[in-house]
C-alpha cells in the first residue's frame, strides 16, 4: 500500500528543511506523524494529510510490524 507509514521509513520531502537536509525519520505514527530531521534533529508533528501531502518518496521502508508479532 502506497499510503502505508511505518516506524523507522526514512522519507524524503519536497522541501528541503532549512537546516539544508530533506531526509527524516518517521518517530511515530497514529492521526498525526511525528519526524525527526536527520540532519539537525529537529522533531516536527505534522497531520497525517499534510504529512502525505509534503512526503515525496521512501528512501528506505521500516520494518512490516505483521513480521514482528
Amino acid at each position: 500500500m502506497e499510503n502505508e507509514i511505518r516506524l523507522g521509513d526514512v522519507i524524503q520531502t519536497r522541501k528541503p528543511h532549512p537546516c539544508g537536509s530533506d531526509t527524516w525519520v518517521v518517530i511515530r505514527t497514529g492521526a498525526d506523524i511525528k519526524i525527526r530531521c536527520q540532519g539537525c534533529g529537529r522533531i516536527v508533528m505534522l497531520d497525517r494529510q499534510v504529512f502525505l501531502k509534503r512526503r515525496k518518496k521512501v528512501l528506505e521502508q521500516g520494518p512490516d510490524p505483521a513480521l514482528q508479532a
